[in-house]
């Protein structure tokens, strides 16, 4: 075998890290990456990271994940490099001189090979999915194959949990009988985030055809490329089950050489089970023998080298993937991602870190905690357990396990006394009023061994009070692997751990480093006497992942760590907070993170609400609510209502404003390359983006395909909790007649032949606009004939706003209310002095019947849509609403200098819109009163209120002194 002494490579890859997100980040915002880069990425980069796009979705890329992504694409489609060696001549060559230049000439370097170093818990995933989708699309659309993109991935998971873990990421999470559903995985789930509309069925329709298990490489016949997902057993050709013992320990492995096979499923030997041992390795040569290849390494600190003797010696499933990567070269691609790649050399002050050369970019913890990605880490400092001279292992007779030390149960009922507090305060404050909470803290035990995790067990149920289904044990072996038969039982049970009270605490070895993506781990303890950097890196991360992530608590988290991280102050609550119980062996790691702020330190561990909530309330319905209750109505159309044919008509369409002689000398001839842009149409019921997939049509007739698909799919998004509400059915066909007699007779002012020579192709052009100009149209005709409907005809929800029984706010900003549904109303922390002094004021009023605060993360049905000033669609809840005699009013407060932003007049129009279309329901279906919108400034509300003025007085006034705005449908398509 093979060896060499590994070089070192200390920081030197962070440095390159560094210098290329430098340069990523500056072609970014000049808009020279997305010059260089296929309509494909053009499309996929701009529908991610716009804030045009990321503005309208709850959930976006953070910096870290979009960092990633760029700089993939750049290196790979920008630059085009070829391997690790041509990545530094391309961005940093004078790194060069630092680092082990034969061993960058080694074959596991010598293809396309890229690093990924993010923080755990930060959304590897994500980052791998939009890979993925950004490597298939290019493969399916480029004209010519250009070796760098793929349909054919394998997907290589460090062990069961993780495997698990993509599965349902891929697939969706295994329901009792096996079987997934596909709603649940995370490309459908959060669909308007990784895939443009246009593209929508595409990927839907690779994923759910091409997905292969692991016992499927090979055997399972796939269309359109291939995702495969395994874990490294397959590529070691190793099963998947305890390490091997001495033959002295287990005579059964000489038997198993020595004697025939014994039949029965028993003795593990059914058909399907000789056939996987006939078989094994033909995955390999079925992968080797794929023309190209995107690999991504899930956790890859696992997957390059170990040391033996003072060498580093590559692992079997690295070699098999050599084996894999050979005939395919610059067509194989192989990305890998970890919290921790790198290896370490040394001991004690010593110690080294060596980053893998690939490394490329470098989202780190501290970054990831002061952005509020995961919990911020508190080492639970005791002094009890500093000044104690204790021993912190487990007691030993020999080489058996006969009890743990005192050091270890002070550790334990270290952690859980903070459990206990942090359990009770939690669940107080988000019980519903069946008691049911989905914040149930839990306790993870990382142990030394699996002879350990029973006495650990043992201790607390006996010494604690713990009961059996407190505690959930995971065995595994000194790798950290479980065996198939274990995990099948275990999998469910710890998947759903953040929505059960049961269990509490999680005890185990190794087993739980990766993978084990769970909210609610908020005390760790550390028992495992180790000194690896790697595993405790990675035992932290476990506790990393975000457990508040609602709206209403970011603002006290944001808070929290400004007083932690930048003031150094304790914290005002224990919400997203990590607490470690430290363990001595590991004071030299914690330091680091210590000194450089990463972790802070807690002497003083909280004891009542106060410490651990801060100032977060639970806010109820008063005793009378039904007298201050308001309804938001909701005009609903009937679910069969169609367009009728003769209703459409081109002739109120508008020509385009450029001559067609003009458009025809900018067609490029034949054999000259199209360069589109994504152009973004806006309607008043929908936004869609026209993306490469139109501007690749081959014919007329697809072009008019797929316009009809962009037009009829849009629909307007109607809240958070996707609500689905009654559709205007569009025929397609009336609709592809009316893009085609328009496109014919009217566009360009004078009769139009697409089907004589390239005429078709004037429509492409992109910085004409065309495509956008005939969307609108279309769009503003179903729009007109869509207003038209007479409201009186239409069924209208009512949803009450008490229907929200129960609010969370910050006590130190909130008011004690008499004339509203709630005991309690809040206002903003930040700049909120406006909106105080109105509530203030107007609870004061006897003359108001009842107002509420409209708060958008709970009364979420109550927007309007309106179209922003870039006319992409939005939703838009006013501060609000109010109600004096026959009136109610929707009231939005505004500083002076906001008043003629252009956005805020947007709204405007939005809403003398809503509240007119109310206005035209029956009496008892807005509350039989008139309805009406006031924007009022603070200038305004102060000099009236002070002077004597009324509520109603100052409503009236603010409604009167600004002109209604008589909107056409023109506005809305600024």
């Amino acid at each position: 075998m093979a060896r060499k002494t590994l070089g070192g490579t200390g920081n030197i890859p962070l440095q390159f890290a560094g210098n290329l997100t430098a340069i990523v980040n500056e072609a970014w915002e000049d808009g020279s990456l997305i010059e260089k880069v296929s309509p494909v990425t053009q499309d996929l980069l701009r529908y991610w990271f716009n804030d045009a796009f990321c503005d309208i979705r709850n959930f976006n890329f953070h910096s870290g994940q979009k960092q990633a992504i760029l700089n993939t694409v750049y290196l790979h489609e920008v630059l085009k490099v070829k391997d690790v060696m041509d990545m530094y001549m391309s961005i940093s060559p004078e790194l060069l001189q630092e680092m082990d230049l034969e061993d960058l000439e080694t074959e596991k370097y010598k293809h396309p090979k890229y690093a990924v170093k993010m923080a755990t818990g930060t959304g590897k995933t994500w980052v791998m999915n939009a890979i993925l989708i950004w490597q298939y699309l290019n493969a399916k659309y480029e004209d010519q194959p250009s070796g760098r993109f793929s349909k054919n991935f394998l997907i290589v998971a460090p062990g069961l949990i993780v495997y698990e873990r993509l599965l349902d990421a891929f697939l969706g999470k295994e329901q009792v009988d096996g079987t997934r559903n596909f709603e649940e995985s995370d490309f459908k789930k959060f669909e308007k985030l990784f895939i443009p509309s246009a593209y929508k069925d595409t990927i839907f329709g690779f994923i759910q055809s091409n997905v292969v298990k692991k016992e499927e490489i090979g055997k399972k016949v796939t269309g359109d490329g291939m995702i495969a997902i395994t874990n490294w057993h397959l590529l070691a050709g190793e099963d998947e089950k305890t390490e091997k013992l001495s033959p002295i320990e287990d005579p059964t492995s000489v038997m198993d050489d020595v004697l025939p096979i014994a039949p029965g499923k028993t003795a593990g030997n059914a058909l399907d089970s000789l056939d996987n041992r006939y078989l094994r390795g033909m995955e390999i040569e079925y992968l080797k023998n794929l023309p190209n290849m995107v690999v991504f390494n899930d956790e890859a600190h696992h997957i390059h080298q170990f040391k033996k003797g003072g060498e580093f010696l590559e692992v079997q499933w690295q070699k098999s993937l050599l084996k894999i990567s050979e005939p395919k070269k610059d067509r194989f691609v192989q990305i890998d991602f970890s919290a921790t790649p790198y290896n370490v050399t040394g001991s004690g002050p010593k110690r080294v870190q060596h980053f893998f050369p690939h490394v490329m970019v470098n989202f780190d913890l501290k970054t990831a905690i002061r952005q509020g990605l995961v919990k911020t880490i508190a080492l639970d400092r005791r002094k009890e357990v500093a000044t104690m001279k204790l021993d912190f292992k487990a007691l030993r007779d020999g080489k058996d396990v006969v009890g743990l030390s005192d050091g270890q149960k002070i550790m334990l009922r270290a952690g859980l006394q903070k459990l206990n507090i942090l359990e009770k305060e939690f669940v107080e404050l988000t019980a519903d009023k069946d008691g049911f909470s989905n914040k149930h803290p839990k306790m993870m035990i990382i142990c030394e061994d699996t002879k350990v995790a029973p006495f650990v067990t043992d201790f607390l149920i006996k010494s604690e009070g713990l009961s059996e289904e407190d505690i959930l044990e995971i065995h595994s072996n000194r790798k950290g692997d479980i065996t198939e038969k274990e995990w099948a039982e275990t999998k469910q049970k710890l998947f759903n751990i953040d929505k059960k009270d049961t269990p509490r605490v999680i005890v185990s070895v190794l087993m739980l480093r990766e993978g084990f993506d769970v909210n609610n781990i908020c005390v760790v303890v550390p028992l495992r006497s180790t000194t690896s950097p790697i595993l405790l890196e990675q035992t932290i991360g476990r506790g990393l992942r975000l457990m508040w992530r609602e709206p209403e608590f970011q603002e006290s988290k944001t808070e929290n760590r400004i007083r932690l991280m930048e003031k150094k102050e304790k914290p005002l609550n224990y919400l997203d907070i990590l607490s470690i119980v430290e363990h001595p062996a590991f004071i030299e790691f914690y330091e680091k993170y210590v000194d450089d702020g990463s972790v802070i330190v807690d002497p003083n561990p909280p004891k009542d609400r106060q410490s651990i909530l801060g100032d977060i309330i639970k806010v109820g319905l008063r005793e009378d609510y039904e007298k201050y209750d308001f309804y938001w109505p909701i005009i609903v159309r009937d679910r069969e209502e169609n367009l009728a044919p003769a209703d459409l008509s081109f002739d109120d369409m508008e020509p385009f404003s450029v001559p067609l002689e003009t458009l025809s000398k900018l067609v490029p001839k034949g054999g000259d390359v199209f360069y589109s842009e994504e152009v973004t149409v806006r309607t008043r019921f929908g936004e869609y983006s026209v993306t490469a997939d139109i501007f690749n049509a081959s014919s007329y007739n697809e072009f008019i395909s797929k316009l009809v698909n962009g037009i009829s799919s849009m629909l307007v998004p109607v809240g958070r909790k996707d609500k689905v509400f009654p559709r205007l059915q569009v025929n397609n066909a009336e609709i592809a007649g009316l893009v085609d007699d328009y496109i014919r007779h009217k566009l360009f002012n004078e009769e139009f032949d697409p089907m004589r020579g390239d005429n078709w192709r004037i429509l492409f052009l992109s910085e004409s606009k065309i495509i956008a100009h005939i969307m609108k149209n279309v769009s503003k005709a179903i729009y007109e004939m869509q207003n038209s409907v007479d409201v009186s005809e239409a069924e209208v929800l009512k949803t009450y706003f008490s229907e929200v029984s129960e609010i969370k706010m910050r006590e130190n900003y909130s008011l004690d209310v008499s004339k509203t549904i709630y005991e309690k109303l809040a206002y903003p922390s930040n700049k909120g002095g406006f909106e105080k002094a109105f509530i203030e004021f107007v609870d004061n009023d006897s003359s108001v019947d009842s107002y509420l605060k409209i708060n958008e993360n709970y009364h979420d049905f109550a927007h309007i849509t309106y179209i922003r000033e870039d006319g992409l669609l939005a939703h838009y809840y006013p501060d609000f609403i109010a109600r004096i005699e026959g009136d109610v009013y929707l009231v939005e407060t505004k500083a002076e200098k906001d008043l003629n932003n252009p956005n805020v007049q947007q709204k405007r129009r939005a809403t003398i819109d809503f509240v007119d279309k109310i206005n035209d329901l029956r009496p008892e279906d807005r509350m039989y009163s008139f309805w009406n919108y006031v924007l009022i400034g603070e200038n305004t509300f102060y000099e009236m209120s002070e002077n004597g003025a009324s509520t109603r007085e100052i409503l009236e006034y603010a409604k009167l002194s600004k002109a209604k705005v008589e909107g056409t449908l023109e506005d809305y398509f600024i």
